[in-house]
């Protein structure tokens, strides 16, 4: 059903936006909880869209390390 992957996704961002403006990295779980209460088909669809979205922030972060680095590399 893509409405329960919209929904995950959705507040899977909003809650990592929200962990960075206050810095709480627990609150996206703490998040998962909340909604495991009411139903448990949304939070594993949520938890799942965390930890790829949260993944591909990891590898965005390494490409752009190594991209910085064969720049520099080059200029040498």
């Amino acid at each position: 059903m893509a409405l329960i992957n919209d929904l995950a996704e959705e507040l899977a961002r909003d809650a990592i936006a929200l962990s960075k403006k206050t810095g709480d990295d627990e609150f996206p779980e703490e998040l998962g909880m909340d909604i495991g209460r009411t139903s448990t088909t949304l939070e594993e669809a949520y938890m799942t869209a965390l930890r790829l979205l949260r993944s591909a922030e990891r590898a965005r972060a390494v490409l752009a390390a190594r991209g910085a680095q064969a720049a520099s590399e080059d200029k040498r």
